[in-house]
């Protein structure tokens, strides 16, 4: 248990200290009806780790800890590490602790990789225009999250790499996993390097398709009548919850998929 002051931390410490109260205040900003005490503190936990503060194999803040931490009940700490079990982000010992699960690794033919770092490894530069960031009653997206009512969250992206057009994509996401994402700034981080960087995924489902778009769709990505896309249909997990639904649209005779088996 940490019992030094702050004023006789040592300067990584304060920092680490002004890190972690830094996250603790992003997450009270969110209204409690949208984040109850305990996703508060499952968020946290995945913070620490997708940061790598907590290390695969290392043990975390005990629930005592974490009870002074947050000023909540056990019982609230405990459910928010139970299910974080459950999801199989931790693992819990008899005797020992809480420690942050092993990563496992799955190969798939499509790897999830944000279409900014594609187009800086090729040394080229992104920009990105927000056309749609709206609440939505969408009764597919409404289904898949498994919400009762809405709304869920859309967002709809024009990626461009050295100022050409090569992906739209048309996304909706679940509340419940990402509440702030409305409140984001998607023209300077994408909206995967934000979800990933707070909720790693746990699966995925593909489709691919080759399709005409809609009219709408050809304008933004200013393509020629009649030229097809290459359509990408993913939906993603966070723990058990459907996490985002998107459909990834890209010029046929500027895009291609690629990768190794």
């Amino acid at each position: 248990m940490k019992t030094a002051t702050l004023a006789h931390r040592a300067p990584a410490a304060q920092a680490e200290q002004k890190q972690d109260s830094a996250m603790r205040d992003r997450a009270r900003d969110t209204p409690v009806k949208a984040m109850p005490a305990y996703e508060q503190i499952k968020r946290y936990v995945v913070q620490r780790i997708s940061e790598g503060a907590w290390k695969p194999g290392g043990l975390i803040p005990s629930e005592a800890e974490l009870v002074k931490e947050f000023g909540v009940a056990r019982m609230t700490v405990s459910r928010a590490l139970r299910e974080l079990t459950a999801e199989r982000v931790l693992t819990r010992v008899q005797g020992s602790g809480t420690f942050v699960a092993p990563q496992r690794y799955e190969s798939t033919v499509l790897e999830i990789r944000n279409i900014a770092d594609e187009i800086a490894a090729r040394g080229h530069r992104h920009s990105a225009r927000v056309l749609l960031l709206e609440p939505s009653d969408d009764a597919d997206a409404l289904a898949a999250f498994g919400l009762a009512n809405g709304p869920a969250f859309h967002s709809c992206i024009v990626h461009s790499e050295e100022g050409e057009p090569i992906q739209y994509e048309d996304r909706f996401v679940n509340p419940k996993v990402f509440p702030d994402y409305l409140r984001q700034d998607f023209s300077v981080e994408t909206p995967n390097h934000y979800m990933v960087r707070l909720a790693p995924v746990q699966r995925a489902e593909f489709r691919i398709y080759a399709q005409k778009p809609d009219a709408y769709v050809r304008r933004h990505l200013m393509m020629d009548i009649g030229e097809p896309c290459l359509l990408l249909w993913r939906r993603t997990w966070v723990g058990e919850n459907v996490a985002t639904s998107v459909r990834l649209w890209h010029p046929a005779s500027r895009f291609h998929l690629a990768g190794t088996v």
